[in-house]
């Protein structure tokens, strides 16, 4: 009989292990180019940073609304270059006329073709406006591109909130059953007489102040995957892949002076405020032309049976060439309060390209400084974690010894705890500055994203890892 239950509790736990190797199967073939099956829940893949970046690209409105301004300060450069292009218009007319006099009676149709042409030999104001719309367009752009690395940094953020959420989770829920296991082995032990019922009740407090976290945590976990939809455009259901564990995360190795260089010479942002202070120059060119003469030459084509008075004649072809001067004298004062205008307003392009340069030194400053400082605060917070960790396990040692009192162990497992959150933390810091002075440097771009993304986990081993820690 006993040999015959061995070998059925053999046969049982054979079975579990093959069963519990299949979800690893799919997982890994779900992870691969291969195409996904039907009827896999969503929630059963990893989605990661550089996955939901190129999603964005496509469904953020703010990208999207960026990139149609862009298209059309583009489509308005056209439409001012028009301006000094020929113009060419072509013009029929058909005519039936009746003529009554004393004397006769008579109808008769007449028809006339005319084509004209005009082009400007000399004109500043539409020169002026074409090279404003020009700088306007070129200020598009860089807003457009100056949008699309808002957006990623801001989906950055909220990736690794939500992971910051799922983290929290996890630990509060693997906190509060270390504290359990505490409270039931105090439990056993006030029933023997050999623990103080302030030890009882502390663990207590402590298990019901978890169980309020956990209900917190839960509800943070729902409202970070909102934000991520918000972006995203869909419900975000997915597992988001996490920090390896296997990677040493490192600081940029330029200097800060590179750095602003760099920002100063191609980030989108002040790209854009230079050229809207090039357009307000090129505005007040143009007001300016009003005082200018112009010059066009015209040329035209006319055929056509109907002479004065739309009297039938015979047809003729009249052709014409002119050259057209126009010298404005004086319009009310107009153009010159306008001119008066555009200085203001080019004043004020020129400080706010001023204070997006002092920004831009401050963001790119804060951002290389908290990258550097990030890196020694993980290392920091990797030893407080390990040392917390062995302090734990000698406070729970002394605890089954009786050196060590329940409360002590309880705070021991706090510490614990809070050095996990504070390393997870210190890890999602340095990656997102990182991401921020990449940004404020104009270096923001998929390949960037593809770069950090290349830290993130692709499969659930580190998410694994992550919860048998924290057990």
């Amino acid at each position: 009989m006993t040999v015959r239950r061995a070998t059925c509790v053999f046969l049982a736990l054979w079975s579990l292990s093959v069963q519990a190797e299949t979800p690893r199967a799919d997982s890994a073939s779900a992870l691969s180019p291969a195409p996904r099956k039907q009827g896999v829940r969503a929630s059963e893949y990893a989605a990661d940073l550089l996955q939901l970046y190129r999603e964005a690209r496509l469904e953020d409105p703010r990208v999207l609304a960026a990139h149609a301004r862009a298209q059309s300060g583009r489509e308005r450069q056209r439409e001012a270059l028009g301006e000094l292009l020929p113009q060419v218009s072509a013009s029929t007319v058909f005519s039936r006329a009746t003529r009554d006099d004393d004397a006769d009676r008579s109808s008769y149709d007449t028809e006339r073709y005319s084509l004209t042409l005009s082009q400007h030999l000399y004109n500043k104001a539409a020169w002026e406006s074409y090279q404003k719309f020009k700088s306007l367009a070129r200020q598009g752009d860089s807003e457009a591109e100056e949008a699309q690395a808002e957006a990623a940094i801001d989906l950055a953020q909220r990736y690794f909130v939500a992971l910051a959420s799922d983290d929290e989770l996890e630990l509060v829920m693997a906190e509060r059953r270390a504290t359990q296991k505490n409270l039931d082995r105090v439990n056993a032990l006030y029933e023997r007489q050999m623990a103080v019922i302030t030890d009882v009740l502390d663990l207590r407090a402590r298990v019901d102040s978890l169980a309020a976290d956990e209900v917190e945590a839960r509800n943070q976990v729902r409202l970070s995957r909102e934000e991520l939809a918000e972006v995203i455009g869909r419900p975000v259901q997915e597992r988001l892949s996490r920090i390896r564990e296997d990677i040493e995360l490192q600081a940029p190795r330029e200097t800060l002076e590179v750095w602003i260089e760099r920002a100063i010479a191609a980030n989108p942002g002040l790209k854009a405020k230079e050229d809207a202070l090039a357009a307000a120059d090129a505005a007040i060119r143009e007001g300016k032309g009003g005082h200018y003469p112009s010059l066009s030459l015209n040329l035209s084509a006319l055929r056509s049976d109907a002479g004065y008075d739309n009297s039938l004649t015979s047809r003729y072809d009249n052709y014409t060439a002119g050259i057209a001067v126009q010298v404005p004298i004086y319009s009310g004062g107009s153009t010159s309060a306008r001119v008066r205008a555009l200085h203001s307003d080019r004043t004020s392009a020129e400080q706010e390209l001023e204070a997006m340069r002092r920004q831009l030194l401050k963001e790119t400053t804060s951002a290389y400084l908290t990258t550097q400082s990030s890196v020694d605060r993980i290392r920091a917070t990797r030893n407080a974690l390990e040392s917390a960790r062995k302090s734990t396990e000698a406070a729970e040692k002394g605890f089954r010894f009786g050196v060590v009192n329940a409360v002590d162990v309880l705070t021991n497992v706090q510490n614990e705890y809070k050095a996990r959150r504070d390393l997870l933390k210190a890890q999602y810091d340095f990656i997102t500055n990182l991401l921020v002075l990449n940004r404020w440097a104009g270096k923001l771009s998929g390949q960037t994203i593809e770069s950090v993304n290349v830290w993130l986990a692709r499969s659930d081993a580190s998410r694994d890892a992550k919860r048998s820690a924290a057990r």
